[in-house]
């Protein structure tokens, strides 16, 4: 999932990459009045986890953010979720089957409820998909439904009057080019919605139609942005809807009781989840400490049962002498990296991007700070995603050598700024963790002692640091991604141009191309050369600066059971539950 990542080691992953992170390994049953394990469950079933930050937001067709994630993982449920394993089950699906061409999905759901009540339809998956993809909406992951026939078109009608002729060239006040009336929008967007490829058969029949075969279709069915949402309850709550319990109306294991900005997100147990039998928690506490010391002072004083973000990395070698069994490295499947505005000077220059990108010294960043087995990231797709045979980046390459001084320094001649002089002033901006600061600390000292350059550092609270990202409102932006699926196109296709996610400014058309033919063939052996290709040609471009592949860095109560975190994944509290 997702996405951006708040907390530094909600932030720090994949050195070894695997399937499942599930640390217990013992079978519970869902019979009730079986023993779930060898003694009984403790009496108290709340469970303390800090993911790291506030959320920006719970609605799941918007979010973006592995905080916001978490929450939702217990707030909703697709019409698949996925198991321990990462692997797609069902979910609001008791059913489903696929055309012999790959093209056509009809899912029959079973008899699940809303936690007010109401009955689950296949309307609320209609309304919530197209509602993601109304570009008045602006959902930067609307693209994870651009594989349904129309969706594209629908997503992507002229907001403003030069898109919508190609000729006007007056823009407003403000510079930017006049908007559209509202009722021309409106219209156009009813013509195009209605073409998307979903429709309600009946109350319980979701048909799908796609574009091309996807192989891993039902795996996105589990992510956030395909949750259904329950229409009334939107509509009456206005835009702060998913701030109040009693228009926070979802379907998941859970359901919101409060939400104390800076403090904590508290849900309970949802007597209306359809396999309510199987959740042993009568709540889950998410605490928004976004101090790794105070976290971790926390979780070693009995406070906090789970830290999923915020493990003081300063700390690691004593934690892992004292803590062995609490402290859990997992596999992961991330990218930790900077953000080149590339619409500014001097990053509009891919020499000046070039050598930023190999006058650091990774190997040093993931030995003496992050210290959790990340390994130096000399690209942008990590391992563990399937290739036509064998592993996606074992068949790959390094598109560069780390902490390659010289080169960098005759990148930075030939851009006009021998030794540095010259360079104009520039910042790394990162959103609020020690982790982040360290790390663009070390950075900020590598650059000026390897290039002869100064850049100052910038540290901003979530909410801002997602706003000025997307704005373009930086010179160079700290950012994480972890894949949402098990493919190599949940990392190629966020640079395509204007994507949602992209928010570099960079755009080339040969890479749109890439990334078209690499989803539109049902050959395989094409769309892994094209996804191959797009690498090589994002490298060359170098919009970003590859720094890590990540780990995941837990702490977890040795009384905390049956949890797992898939390796696409939020943290997954469905069937967890505390023993004393």
């Amino acid at each position: 999932m997702r996405r951006f990542i708040a907390g530094f080691l909600a932030v720090s992953m994949l050195a070894a990459v695997g399937c499942s992170k599930n640390t217990d390994n013992k079978e519970q049953t869902t019979d009730k009045g079986k023993d779930p394990a060898p003694s009984q469950p403790a009496a108290a079933q709340v469970i303390r986890i800090n993911i790291g930050t506030d959320p920006e937001t719970l609605d799941p067709a918007v979010s973006t953010g592995v905080p916001e994630s978490n929450v939702q993982l217990s707030l909703y449920e697709g019409l698949m979720r996925l198991d321990k394993d990462g692997k797609p089950v069902a979910g609001m699906a008791e059913t489903h089957t696929v055309s012999p061409d790959g093209k056509t999905y009809t899912f029959k759901l079973r008899d699940a409820k809303w936690s007010n009540g109401d009955a689950v339809t296949a309307n609320d998956f209609v309304y919530a998909w197209k509602r993601a993809l109304d570009p008045m909406l602006a959902s930067e992951y609307a693209y994870q439904l651009y594989y349904l026939e129309g969706a594209e078109a629908a997503n992507t009608i002229p907001l403003n009057q030069l898109e919508a002729d190609g000729k006007t060239e007056k823009k407003g006040a403000d510079g930017k080019p006049i908007a559209r009336p509202e009722a021309d929008i409106k219209k156009d967007w009813e013509a195009a919605a209605a073409k998307i490829g979903v429709k309600a058969v009946d109350a319980k029949t979701l048909e799908v139609k796609l574009t091309s075969a996807t192989p891993y279709f039902l795996s996105l069915t589990a992510f956030h942005t395909l949750y259904p949402v329950h229409q009334k309850s939107v509509e009456a709550g206005k835009a702060d809807w998913f701030r109040k319990p009693e228009t926070l109306v979802g379907n998941g294991p859970f359901k919101l009781v409060s939400w104390t900005p800076k403090d904590k997100v508290i849900v309970e147990k949802n007597p209306n989840y359809w396999d309510a039998k199987a959740v042993k928690l009568d709540k889950v506490e998410y605490y928004l400490i976004d101090s790794e010391a105070t976290a971790t002072q926390m979780f070693e004083a009995g406070q906090l049962d789970i830290i999923e973000s915020g493990v003081n990395n300063a700390e690691l070698p004593r934690l892992k002498k004292e803590y062995p069994d609490e402290l859990k490295i997992l596999p992961d499947l991330g990218l930790y990296y900077y953000r080149f505005n590339v619409t500014k000077a001097p990053m509009n220059d891919v020499k000046v991007r070039k050598a930023l990108t190999l006058a650091i010294d990774r190997q040093l960043i993931v030995e003496t700070i992050t210290q959790g087995g990340q390994l130096p990231a000399m690209s942008e797709v990590p391992g563990g995603m399937p290739d036509v045979s064998g592993d996606f980046r074992a068949n790959g390459k390094d598109f560069f050598k780390d902490n390659d001084i010289a080169t960098a320094k005759d990148l930075l001649k030939q851009a006009g700024y021998p030794d540095g002089k010259g360079f104009p002033k520039f910042t790394i901006m990162y959103n609020t963790s020690e982790g982040h600061k360290r790390i663009a600390e070390a950075i900020q000292e590598m650059w000026k002692k390897n290039l002869g350059i100064n850049v100052e550092l910038e540290n901003v609270e979530w909410q801002v640091y997602l706003s000025r990202q997307s704005e373009l409102d930086y010179d160079i932006s700290r950012a994480g991604w972890i894949g949402d699926y098990i493919d190599p196109m949940t990392f190629a296709d966020m640079w395509v141009t204007k994507g949602g996610n992209n928010q570099t400014g960079w755009a080339n058309a040969e890479y749109d191309k890439l990334i078209a033919t690499a989803k539109n063939s049902a050959d395989v052996a094409v769309r892994m050369k094209a996804m191959h290709d797009s690498e090589k040609l994002l490298m060359d471009e170098m919009p970003i600066l590859p720094i890590y592949h990540y780990v995941r860095v837990r702490m977890v109560s040795k009384n905390v059971k049956n949890w797992s975190e898939p390796l696409t994944s939020g943290m997954n509290l469905r069937e967890a539950y505390l023993q004393k």
